[in-house]
Protein backbone atom coordinates (compact mmCIF):
# COMPACT_ATOMS: atom_id res chain seq x y z
CA UNK A 1 0.00 0.00 0.00
CA UNK A 2 1.49 3.36 -1.09
CA UNK A 3 0.69 6.30 0.82
CA UNK A 4 1.30 9.82 -0.64
CA UNK A 5 1.41 12.85 1.39
CA UNK A 6 0.33 16.29 0.10
CA UNK A 7 1.15 19.84 1.44
CA UNK A 8 -0.06 22.88 0.43
CA UNK A 9 2.95 25.79 -0.17
CA UNK A 10 1.41 28.80 1.09
CA UNK A 11 3.10 32.34 -0.24
CA UNK A 12 5.57 33.27 2.75
CA UNK A 13 3.59 36.90 2.60
CA UNK A 14 0.43 34.76 3.90
CA UNK A 15 1.79 34.83 7.61
CA UNK A 16 1.46 38.84 7.46
CA UNK A 17 -1.92 39.26 5.77
CA UNK A 18 -1.11 43.79 5.90
CA UNK A 19 2.34 42.49 4.44
CA UNK A 20 1.12 40.50 2.18
CA UNK A 21 -1.99 43.61 0.97
CA UNK A 22 1.05 45.90 0.79
CA UNK A 23 3.10 43.80 -1.43
CA UNK A 24 -0.04 43.08 -4.22
CA UNK A 25 -0.46 46.67 -3.69
CA UNK A 26 3.22 47.59 -4.67
CA UNK A 27 3.36 45.16 -7.19
CA UNK A 28 -0.17 46.51 -8.97
CA UNK A 29 0.95 50.22 -8.28
CA UNK A 30 -1.63 50.53 -6.18
CA UNK A 31 -2.05 54.62 -4.79
CA UNK A 32 -2.81 54.32 -1.06
CA UNK A 33 -4.78 56.95 1.10
CA UNK A 34 -4.46 58.80 4.44
CA UNK A 35 -6.44 61.37 5.97
CA UNK A 36 -4.80 64.47 7.64
CA UNK A 37 -6.06 66.36 11.09
CA UNK A 38 -6.19 69.56 11.69
CA UNK A 39 -7.35 69.70 15.19
CA UNK A 40 -4.61 67.77 16.05
CA UNK A 41 -1.12 66.36 16.22
CA UNK A 42 0.06 62.64 15.88
CA UNK A 43 3.12 60.87 16.39
CA UNK A 44 5.38 61.29 13.46
CA UNK A 45 7.75 58.43 13.62
CA UNK A 46 8.65 57.93 9.87
CA UNK A 47 8.45 60.41 7.17
CA UNK A 48 5.35 61.04 5.00
CA UNK A 49 6.19 60.29 1.09
CA UNK A 50 3.77 61.95 -1.18
CA UNK A 51 4.99 60.20 -3.93
CA UNK A 52 4.78 63.44 -6.19
CA UNK A 53 5.92 66.75 -6.50
CA UNK A 54 5.20 70.53 -7.11
CA UNK A 55 6.94 73.59 -8.29
CA UNK A 56 6.36 76.64 -10.28
CA UNK A 57 4.38 79.39 -8.17
CA UNK A 58 4.25 77.60 -4.97
CA UNK A 59 4.71 80.82 -3.07
CA UNK A 60 1.08 81.84 -4.42
CA UNK A 61 -0.70 79.10 -2.80
CA UNK A 62 -1.53 78.78 1.07
CA UNK A 63 -3.21 75.44 1.51
CA UNK A 64 -4.66 73.93 4.39
CA UNK A 65 -1.52 73.35 7.45
CA UNK A 66 -2.51 69.69 8.70
CA UNK A 67 -1.07 68.64 12.02
CA UNK A 68 -1.65 65.18 12.09
CA UNK A 69 -2.11 61.90 9.86
CA UNK A 70 -4.46 58.81 9.90
CA UNK A 71 -1.96 56.22 7.72
CA UNK A 72 -2.23 53.15 6.96
CA UNK A 73 -0.58 50.36 8.68
CA UNK A 74 3.30 50.11 8.57
CA UNK A 75 3.60 46.79 6.95
CA UNK A 76 1.24 48.87 3.97
CA UNK A 77 2.45 52.00 4.20
CA UNK A 78 5.89 51.57 3.18
CA UNK A 79 4.96 49.59 0.38
CA UNK A 80 2.78 52.73 -1.63
CA UNK A 81 4.86 54.71 -3.90
CA UNK A 82 2.40 57.34 -3.68
CA UNK A 83 -0.31 58.14 -1.69
CA UNK A 84 -3.54 60.71 -1.45
CA UNK A 85 -5.46 62.38 1.05
CA UNK A 86 -9.07 61.89 1.27
CA UNK A 87 -9.68 64.76 3.32
CA UNK A 88 -13.08 66.93 2.38
CA UNK A 89 -14.51 70.40 3.73
CA UNK A 90 -18.19 71.70 3.40
CA UNK A 91 -18.66 74.69 2.99
CA UNK A 92 -20.49 76.95 5.42
CA UNK A 93 -24.00 76.32 4.70
CA UNK A 94 -23.14 72.72 4.97
CA UNK A 95 -23.10 72.22 1.36
CA UNK A 96 -19.99 70.02 -0.69
CA UNK A 97 -19.22 72.35 -3.74
CA UNK A 98 -15.49 72.18 -3.73
CA UNK A 99 -12.39 69.90 -2.31
CA UNK A 100 -8.84 70.76 -1.53
CA UNK A 101 -6.40 68.75 -3.84
CA UNK A 102 -3.23 70.01 -1.99
CA UNK A 103 -2.64 69.90 1.79
CA UNK A 104 0.64 70.82 3.51
CA UNK A 105 1.90 68.80 6.19
CA UNK A 106 5.18 69.52 8.09
CA UNK A 107 6.52 72.13 5.28
CA UNK A 108 5.72 68.76 2.65
CA UNK A 109 2.78 69.44 -0.10
CA UNK A 110 0.71 66.23 -0.28
CA UNK A 111 -1.83 65.61 -3.17
CA UNK A 112 -5.40 64.16 -2.87
CA UNK A 113 -6.92 60.51 -3.92
CA UNK A 114 -8.38 62.20 -6.59
CA UNK A 115 -5.17 64.29 -8.03
CA UNK A 116 -2.76 61.41 -7.54
CA UNK A 117 -5.47 59.46 -9.41
CA UNK A 118 -5.55 61.41 -12.23
CA UNK A 119 -1.65 62.37 -12.33
CA UNK A 120 -0.99 58.80 -12.44
CA UNK A 121 -3.32 58.50 -15.43
CA UNK A 122 -1.49 60.68 -17.08
CA UNK A 123 2.31 60.03 -16.71
CA UNK A 124 2.47 62.69 -14.26
CA UNK A 125 5.16 62.49 -11.32
CA UNK A 126 5.20 66.20 -11.14
CA UNK A 127 2.92 69.63 -11.60
CA UNK A 128 3.73 72.71 -11.79
CA UNK A 129 1.46 75.58 -10.09
CA UNK A 130 1.15 78.39 -12.73
CA UNK A 131 -0.74 81.84 -12.62
CA UNK A 132 -2.60 83.38 -15.22
CA UNK A 133 -5.37 85.57 -16.43
CA UNK A 134 -7.90 83.93 -14.72
CA UNK A 135 -6.29 82.82 -12.03
CA UNK A 136 -4.01 80.22 -10.52
CA UNK A 137 -3.65 76.07 -12.36
CA UNK A 138 -2.26 72.99 -11.72
CA UNK A 139 -0.49 72.17 -14.88
CA UNK A 140 -0.55 68.14 -15.44
CA UNK A 141 1.31 67.79 -18.90
CA UNK A 142 -1.41 69.49 -21.44
CA UNK A 143 -3.99 69.61 -18.42
CA UNK A 144 -4.38 72.97 -16.72
CA UNK A 145 -6.55 71.97 -12.93
CA UNK A 146 -7.96 75.23 -12.03
CA UNK A 147 -7.43 75.99 -8.36
CA UNK A 148 -8.03 79.06 -5.99
CA UNK A 149 -5.07 80.22 -3.51
CA UNK A 150 -6.12 77.82 -0.91
CA UNK A 151 -5.78 74.75 -3.40
CA UNK A 152 -9.22 73.89 -3.50
CA UNK A 153 -11.20 72.57 -7.08
CA UNK A 154 -14.86 73.17 -8.03
CA UNK A 155 -16.57 69.95 -8.70
CA UNK A 156 -18.50 69.33 -11.56
CA UNK A 157 -21.41 66.81 -11.45
CA UNK A 158 -22.60 65.16 -13.87
CA UNK A 159 -25.54 64.62 -11.84
CA UNK A 160 -26.99 63.04 -8.67
CA UNK A 161 -25.07 59.78 -7.27
CA UNK A 162 -26.75 57.12 -9.00
CA UNK A 163 -25.15 58.44 -11.99
CA UNK A 164 -21.87 57.47 -10.89
CA UNK A 165 -20.85 53.54 -11.10
CA UNK A 166 -20.54 51.83 -8.23
CA UNK A 167 -19.73 47.92 -7.78
CA UNK A 168 -20.37 46.01 -4.59
CA UNK A 169 -17.66 44.09 -2.84
CA UNK A 170 -19.71 41.08 -2.70
CA UNK A 171 -20.00 41.12 -6.36
CA UNK A 172 -16.46 40.82 -6.80
CA UNK A 173 -16.14 38.61 -3.89
CA UNK A 174 -18.33 36.22 -5.41
CA UNK A 175 -16.41 36.33 -8.90
CA UNK A 176 -19.45 37.65 -10.99
CA UNK A 177 -17.80 40.43 -11.95
CA UNK A 178 -15.59 40.19 -15.07
CA UNK A 179 -11.81 41.86 -15.13
CA UNK A 180 -12.90 43.08 -18.83
CA UNK A 181 -15.16 45.30 -17.41
CA UNK A 182 -13.03 46.89 -15.59
CA UNK A 183 -9.97 47.27 -17.38
CA UNK A 184 -8.58 50.96 -18.26
CA UNK A 185 -10.41 52.21 -15.90
CA UNK A 186 -9.30 53.98 -12.63
CA UNK A 187 -11.31 52.02 -9.60
CA UNK A 188 -11.99 53.81 -6.29
CA UNK A 189 -11.62 51.17 -3.44
CA UNK A 190 -13.50 51.89 -0.35
CA UNK A 191 -16.81 52.33 1.57
CA UNK A 192 -19.73 54.09 1.51
CA UNK A 193 -21.32 53.35 4.40
CA UNK A 194 -23.59 55.75 6.79
CA UNK A 195 -22.02 54.69 9.96
CA UNK A 196 -18.31 56.09 8.43
CA UNK A 197 -20.40 59.77 8.32
CA UNK A 198 -18.79 59.69 4.76
CA UNK A 199 -22.49 60.48 3.09
CA UNK A 200 -22.32 64.42 2.11
CA UNK A 201 -24.61 67.27 0.89
CA UNK A 202 -24.25 68.29 -2.24
CA UNK A 203 -25.89 70.29 -4.96
CA UNK A 204 -27.33 67.46 -6.87
CA UNK A 205 -27.84 65.07 -4.10
CA UNK A 206 -27.85 64.76 -0.46
CA UNK A 207 -25.95 61.39 0.02
CA UNK A 208 -22.81 61.75 -1.71
CA UNK A 209 -20.49 59.46 -0.85
CA UNK A 210 -17.19 59.92 -0.27
CA UNK A 211 -15.29 57.47 -2.36
CA UNK A 212 -17.99 59.15 -5.63
CA UNK A 213 -16.83 62.25 -5.03
CA UNK A 214 -13.01 61.36 -5.28
CA UNK A 215 -14.11 59.86 -8.59
CA UNK A 216 -16.48 62.75 -9.42
CA UNK A 217 -13.20 65.27 -9.38
CA UNK A 218 -10.66 62.73 -11.21
CA UNK A 219 -13.10 62.17 -13.90
CA UNK A 220 -13.46 66.39 -13.88
CA UNK A 221 -9.10 66.49 -14.53
CA UNK A 222 -9.12 63.72 -16.45
CA UNK A 223 -11.73 65.10 -18.90
CA UNK A 224 -10.85 68.39 -18.84
CA UNK A 225 -14.11 69.37 -17.67
CA UNK A 226 -12.54 71.91 -14.16
CA UNK A 227 -14.88 74.79 -13.14
CA UNK A 228 -13.08 77.91 -12.63
CA UNK A 229 -14.19 81.17 -10.47
CA UNK A 230 -11.68 83.54 -12.47
CA UNK A 231 -9.78 86.08 -10.36
CA UNK A 232 -11.53 88.90 -12.26
CA UNK A 233 -14.92 87.41 -11.29
CA UNK A 234 -15.80 89.76 -8.20
CA UNK A 235 -14.59 92.96 -9.57
CA UNK A 236 -16.69 92.46 -12.72
CA UNK A 237 -19.59 91.49 -10.57
CA UNK A 238 -18.79 94.66 -8.44
CA UNK A 239 -18.82 97.15 -11.40
CA UNK A 240 -21.97 95.11 -12.78
CA UNK A 241 -23.88 95.99 -9.89
CA UNK A 242 -22.92 99.54 -9.61
CA UNK A 243 -24.14 100.16 -12.80
CA UNK A 244 -27.32 98.38 -13.05
CA UNK A 245 -27.78 100.43 -9.74
CA UNK A 246 -26.77 104.11 -11.56
CA UNK A 247 -29.19 102.38 -14.78
CA UNK A 248 -31.75 101.73 -11.83
CA UNK A 249 -31.12 105.23 -10.13
CA UNK A 250 -31.60 106.91 -13.29
CA UNK A 251 -34.71 105.43 -14.72
CA UNK A 252 -36.26 106.30 -11.47
CA UNK A 253 -34.82 110.03 -10.54
CA UNK A 254 -36.50 110.46 -14.68
CA UNK A 255 -39.89 109.25 -13.25
CA UNK A 256 -40.07 106.43 -15.37
CA UNK A 257 -42.94 103.89 -14.31
CA UNK A 258 -42.81 101.00 -12.33
CA UNK A 259 -43.43 98.76 -14.78
CA UNK A 260 -40.58 99.82 -16.93
CA UNK A 261 -38.37 99.62 -14.02
CA UNK A 262 -39.59 95.83 -13.86
CA UNK A 263 -38.83 95.33 -17.19
CA UNK A 264 -35.72 95.97 -17.21
CA UNK A 265 -34.23 94.39 -14.09
CA UNK A 266 -36.03 91.39 -15.52
CA UNK A 267 -34.48 91.69 -19.34
CA UNK A 268 -30.89 92.56 -17.36
CA UNK A 269 -31.38 89.78 -14.73
CA UNK A 270 -32.00 87.48 -18.04
CA UNK A 271 -29.23 88.90 -19.83
CA UNK A 272 -26.88 87.79 -16.59
CA UNK A 273 -27.98 84.13 -16.22
CA UNK A 274 -27.89 83.95 -20.00
CA UNK A 275 -24.15 85.05 -20.26
CA UNK A 276 -22.89 82.66 -16.70
CA UNK A 277 -25.12 80.00 -18.59
CA UNK A 278 -23.13 80.28 -21.55
CA UNK A 279 -19.85 80.96 -19.73
CA UNK A 280 -20.17 77.63 -17.34
CA UNK A 281 -21.50 75.37 -20.68
CA UNK A 282 -18.82 76.45 -22.76
CA UNK A 283 -15.71 77.77 -20.94
CA UNK A 284 -16.26 76.05 -17.25
CA UNK A 285 -16.30 79.74 -16.29
CA UNK A 286 -18.14 80.39 -12.84
CA UNK A 287 -19.49 84.34 -12.94
CA UNK A 288 -20.71 85.18 -10.17
CA UNK A 289 -23.70 87.33 -10.94
CA UNK A 290 -25.31 86.68 -7.86
CA UNK A 291 -24.37 90.03 -6.27
CA UNK A 292 -26.00 92.17 -9.62
CA UNK A 293 -28.68 89.82 -9.24
CA UNK A 294 -28.96 90.92 -5.84
CA UNK A 295 -28.48 94.87 -6.39
CA UNK A 296 -31.12 94.46 -9.39
CA UNK A 297 -33.53 92.82 -6.68
CA UNK A 298 -32.83 94.89 -3.73
CA UNK A 299 -32.71 98.37 -5.42
CA UNK A 300 -36.62 97.09 -7.44
CA UNK A 301 -38.15 96.34 -3.81
CA UNK A 302 -36.39 99.99 -2.86
CA UNK A 303 -37.95 101.59 -5.75
CA UNK A 304 -40.86 100.36 -5.25
CA UNK A 305 -41.10 101.21 -1.62
CA UNK A 306 -39.56 104.80 -2.20
CA UNK A 307 -42.23 105.35 -4.84
CA UNK A 308 -44.86 104.01 -3.13
CA UNK A 309 -43.70 106.22 0.02
CA UNK A 310 -43.53 109.19 -2.68
CA UNK A 311 -47.10 108.47 -3.91
CA UNK A 312 -48.36 108.73 0.05
CA UNK A 313 -46.58 111.59 0.85
CA UNK A 314 -48.40 112.98 -2.77
CA UNK A 315 -51.74 112.00 -1.31
CA UNK A 316 -51.12 113.50 1.98
CA UNK A 317 -49.95 116.61 0.07
CA UNK A 318 -52.72 116.38 -1.93
CA UNK A 319 -55.14 115.79 0.63
CA UNK A 320 -53.64 118.99 2.90
CA UNK A 321 -54.55 121.30 -0.13
CA UNK A 322 -57.99 119.75 -0.60
CA UNK A 323 -58.52 120.17 3.09
CA UNK A 324 -57.05 123.93 2.93
CA UNK A 325 -59.19 124.89 -0.39
CA UNK A 326 -62.12 123.37 1.89
CA UNK A 327 -61.65 125.60 4.78
CA UNK A 328 -60.85 128.63 2.91
CA UNK A 329 -64.10 128.15 0.78
CA UNK A 330 -65.98 128.06 4.23
CA UNK A 331 -63.69 131.25 5.59
CA UNK A 332 -64.68 133.09 2.27
CA UNK A 333 -68.49 132.34 2.80
CA UNK A 334 -68.29 133.10 6.69
CA UNK A 335 -66.79 136.25 5.58
CA UNK A 336 -69.45 137.08 3.06
CA UNK A 337 -71.36 136.39 6.04
CA UNK A 338 -69.79 138.71 8.51
CA UNK A 339 -70.28 141.74 6.35
CA UNK A 340 -74.18 141.61 6.72
CA UNK A 341 -74.14 140.10 9.97
CA UNK A 342 -74.07 142.58 13.09
CA UNK A 343 -72.45 139.75 15.57
CA UNK A 344 -68.86 140.05 15.76
CA UNK A 345 -66.20 137.75 13.94
CA UNK A 346 -65.18 136.61 17.80
CA UNK A 347 -68.80 135.32 17.95
CA UNK A 348 -68.15 132.40 15.33
CA UNK A 349 -64.59 131.77 16.82
CA UNK A 350 -66.71 131.10 20.07
CA UNK A 351 -69.42 129.20 18.43
CA UNK A 352 -66.60 127.08 16.58
CA UNK A 353 -64.68 125.96 19.62
CA UNK A 354 -68.17 125.58 21.73
CA UNK A 355 -69.75 122.95 19.03
CA UNK A 356 -66.37 120.97 18.60
CA UNK A 357 -65.91 120.72 22.66
CA UNK A 358 -69.71 119.53 22.79
CA UNK A 359 -69.24 117.08 20.18
CA UNK A 360 -66.02 115.83 21.66
CA UNK A 361 -67.95 115.52 25.34
CA UNK A 362 -70.51 113.30 23.66
CA UNK A 363 -68.09 111.42 22.15
CA UNK A 364 -66.15 110.79 25.67
CA UNK A 365 -69.68 109.67 26.76
CA UNK A 366 -70.12 107.21 24.20
CA UNK A 367 -73.45 109.24 22.39
CA UNK A 368 -73.68 109.16 18.70
CA UNK A 369 -70.20 107.01 18.15
CA UNK A 370 -71.35 106.33 14.54
CA UNK A 371 -71.68 109.84 13.61
CA UNK A 372 -68.99 111.90 15.89
CA UNK A 373 -65.92 110.39 14.20
CA UNK A 374 -63.17 112.85 13.92
CA UNK A 375 -63.68 113.52 10.62
CA UNK A 376 -67.17 114.62 11.46
CA UNK A 377 -66.14 116.89 14.05
CA UNK A 378 -63.28 118.63 12.16
CA UNK A 379 -66.46 119.44 9.30
CA UNK A 380 -68.51 120.45 12.05
CA UNK A 381 -65.59 123.01 13.35
CA UNK A 382 -65.36 124.05 9.81
CA UNK A 383 -68.84 124.42 9.26
CA UNK A 384 -70.24 126.45 12.15
CA UNK A 385 -69.47 129.73 11.09
CA UNK A 386 -71.54 129.54 8.12
CA UNK A 387 -74.79 129.04 10.79
CA UNK A 388 -76.36 132.76 9.95
CA UNK A 389 -75.26 132.95 6.07
CA UNK A 390 -78.87 133.39 5.10
CA UNK A 391 -78.84 136.75 6.86
CA UNK A 392 -76.99 138.21 3.61
CA UNK A 393 -80.90 137.83 2.56
CA UNK A 394 -82.29 140.12 5.33
CA UNK A 395 -82.78 143.77 4.60
CA UNK A 396 -80.70 146.22 6.66
CA UNK A 397 -83.54 148.08 8.62
CA UNK A 398 -84.72 144.68 9.57
CA UNK A 399 -80.93 142.49 10.60
CA UNK A 400 -79.58 145.89 11.74
CA UNK A 401 -82.65 146.93 14.19
CA UNK A 402 -81.98 148.23 17.42
CA UNK A 403 -85.37 147.40 19.06
CA UNK A 404 -87.98 144.69 18.91
CA UNK A 405 -89.12 143.43 15.83
CA UNK A 406 -92.30 143.48 14.36
CA UNK A 407 -94.67 140.09 13.43
CA UNK A 408 -93.91 140.92 9.92
CA UNK A 409 -90.23 141.18 10.36
CA UNK A 410 -89.84 137.81 12.33
CA UNK A 411 -91.07 136.45 9.35
CA UNK A 412 -88.66 138.07 7.32
CA UNK A 413 -85.76 137.34 9.66
CA UNK A 414 -86.62 133.12 9.93
CA UNK A 415 -86.17 133.21 6.03
CA UNK A 416 -82.36 133.52 6.60
CA UNK A 417 -82.50 130.08 7.66
CA UNK A 418 -83.96 128.93 4.21
CA UNK A 419 -81.65 131.71 2.63
CA UNK A 420 -78.63 129.90 4.16
CA UNK A 421 -79.29 126.25 3.03
CA UNK A 422 -80.09 127.13 -0.16
CA UNK A 423 -77.07 129.33 -0.50
CA UNK A 424 -74.78 126.17 0.87
CA UNK A 425 -76.85 123.74 -1.45
CA UNK A 426 -76.34 125.85 -4.13
CA UNK A 427 -72.50 126.07 -3.95
CA UNK A 428 -72.90 122.38 -3.08
CA UNK A 429 -74.31 121.04 -6.09
CA UNK A 430 -71.09 121.71 -7.99
CA UNK A 431 -68.72 119.78 -5.75
CA UNK A 432 -68.47 116.03 -6.78
CA UNK A 433 -67.83 113.01 -4.37
CA UNK A 434 -67.67 113.26 -0.41
CA UNK A 435 -69.59 116.67 -0.31
CA UNK A 436 -68.15 119.06 2.87
CA UNK A 437 -70.92 121.91 2.66
CA UNK A 438 -73.56 118.72 3.70
CA UNK A 439 -72.85 119.39 7.19
CA UNK A 440 -73.10 123.04 6.66
CA UNK A 441 -76.51 123.35 5.22
CA UNK A 442 -77.45 121.12 7.52
CA UNK A 443 -76.62 123.87 10.72
CA UNK A 444 -77.36 127.30 8.96
CA UNK A 445 -81.22 124.70 7.94
CA UNK A 446 -81.50 123.43 11.53
CA UNK A 447 -80.07 125.47 14.25
CA UNK A 448 -83.08 127.19 15.04
CA UNK A 449 -85.43 123.98 15.35
CA UNK A 450 -85.93 123.01 18.80
CA UNK A 451 -86.35 119.93 20.27
CA UNK A 452 -90.10 120.02 21.10
CA UNK A 453 -91.17 120.97 17.20
CA UNK A 454 -92.26 124.56 17.96
CA UNK A 455 -89.07 126.27 16.01
CA UNK A 456 -88.39 127.14 12.32
CA UNK A 457 -88.28 126.92 9.27
CA UNK A 458 -89.51 123.18 9.28
CA UNK A 459 -90.52 123.02 12.98
CA UNK A 460 -88.68 119.76 13.39
CA UNK A 461 -88.63 117.69 16.46
CA UNK A 462 -86.12 115.35 18.27
CA UNK A 463 -84.28 113.32 16.83
CA UNK A 464 -85.92 114.13 13.43
CA UNK A 465 -83.23 117.32 13.49
CA UNK A 466 -79.61 116.94 12.39
CA UNK A 467 -77.53 116.31 15.53
CA UNK A 468 -75.17 118.95 13.47
CA UNK A 469 -78.04 121.88 14.19
CA UNK A 470 -78.87 120.33 17.50
CA UNK A 471 -75.31 121.07 19.02
CA UNK A 472 -75.40 124.72 17.03
CA UNK A 473 -78.67 125.77 18.84
CA UNK A 474 -77.17 125.02 21.69
CA UNK A 475 -73.88 127.27 21.08
CA UNK A 476 -75.71 129.80 19.68
CA UNK A 477 -78.11 130.47 21.70
CA UNK A 478 -75.56 130.59 25.23
CA UNK A 479 -73.13 132.88 23.07
CA UNK A 480 -76.31 135.29 22.76
CA UNK A 481 -77.14 135.42 25.82
CA UNK A 482 -73.31 136.26 27.58
CA UNK A 483 -72.92 138.88 24.82
CA UNK A 484 -74.16 142.02 23.97
CA UNK A 485 -76.62 142.32 20.94
CA UNK A 486 -78.23 145.11 19.31
CA UNK A 487 -81.36 144.30 21.09
CA UNK A 488 -79.77 143.37 24.61
CA UNK A 489 -77.41 143.80 26.97
CA UNK A 490 -75.00 140.92 28.12
CA UNK A 491 -76.49 138.52 30.69
CA UNK A 492 -74.29 137.14 33.28
CA UNK A 493 -72.66 133.40 33.21
CA UNK A 494 -74.71 131.97 35.88
CA UNK A 495 -78.08 133.79 34.95
CA UNK A 496 -77.11 131.97 31.12
CA UNK A 497 -76.97 128.61 32.29
CA UNK A 498 -79.86 128.53 34.61
CA UNK A 499 -82.10 129.68 31.46
CA UNK A 500 -80.85 127.33 29.21
CA UNK A 501 -81.86 124.53 31.88
CA UNK A 502 -85.01 125.28 32.22
CA UNK A 503 -85.31 125.06 28.19
CA UNK A 504 -84.05 121.22 28.41
CA UNK A 505 -86.07 118.82 26.97
CA UNK A 506 -88.19 122.05 24.90
CA UNK A 507 -85.83 124.40 23.14
CA UNK A 508 -82.42 121.80 23.65
CA UNK A 509 -81.16 117.74 23.13
CA UNK A 510 -81.34 116.95 26.93
CA UNK A 511 -78.21 114.83 25.99
CA UNK A 512 -76.10 118.08 23.77
CA UNK A 513 -77.21 120.03 26.82
CA UNK A 514 -75.99 117.62 29.51
CA UNK A 515 -72.93 117.41 27.43
CA UNK A 516 -72.38 121.63 27.31
CA UNK A 517 -72.91 121.91 31.21
CA UNK A 518 -70.62 119.04 31.68
CA UNK A 519 -67.75 121.08 30.07
CA UNK A 520 -69.10 124.49 31.64
CA UNK A 521 -65.31 125.56 32.81
CA UNK A 522 -64.33 124.71 29.06
CA UNK A 523 -67.02 127.07 27.93
CA UNK A 524 -65.82 129.74 30.23
CA UNK A 525 -62.55 129.39 28.84
CA UNK A 526 -63.39 129.62 25.23
CA UNK A 527 -65.94 132.69 25.85
CA UNK A 528 -63.14 134.39 27.76
CA UNK A 529 -60.44 133.44 25.31
CA UNK A 530 -62.47 135.32 21.88
CA UNK A 531 -64.43 137.90 24.07
CA UNK A 532 -65.52 140.82 21.76
CA UNK A 533 -63.13 143.36 21.14
CA UNK A 534 -65.25 146.12 23.02
CA UNK A 535 -65.38 144.32 25.64
CA UNK A 536 -62.11 143.43 25.98
CA UNK A 537 -61.14 147.06 25.69
CA UNK A 538 -63.87 147.82 28.20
Amino acid sequence: MTSISLSVVRPPGLLDNDGYLGQQMMRADVIGARYFYFDHATRDDRPLRPGLGFDGRIDLLAPDQATGVLDNVEAIARQTRVNGFINMRVDDDGVLRRMPLLVTYHGVMHASLSLAAAMRVLGASSARVTSGRDGLSLRIGQREVPVDASGYALLRFNGPSIHYGSIPAVEVLAGRVQAASLRGKVVFIGSSAAGLNDLHVTAVDHNFSGLKLQSVLAQNILDGRMLRVPVWGGMVALVTGGLLACLLGWLFVSGRSLALLAAVSLSVAALLLALATAAFLHAGMVIPVAVPLLVLGLLQVLCIVTRQVFYRRHAQRWRQQLENARQVTIESMSAVAETRDPETGAHIKRTQNYVRAIARQLQRTGRYLDILTEEYIQLLFLSAPLHDIGKVGVPDHILLKPGPLTDEEWVTMRKHAEFGRRIILSAADRIEGDNFLIIAGEIAATHHEKWDGSGYPLGLQGTAIPLSGRIMAVTDIYDALINRRCYKEPFPHAQSMAMMRELRGKTFDPEVLDAFCAIESEIQDIADRFRDEDVAAS
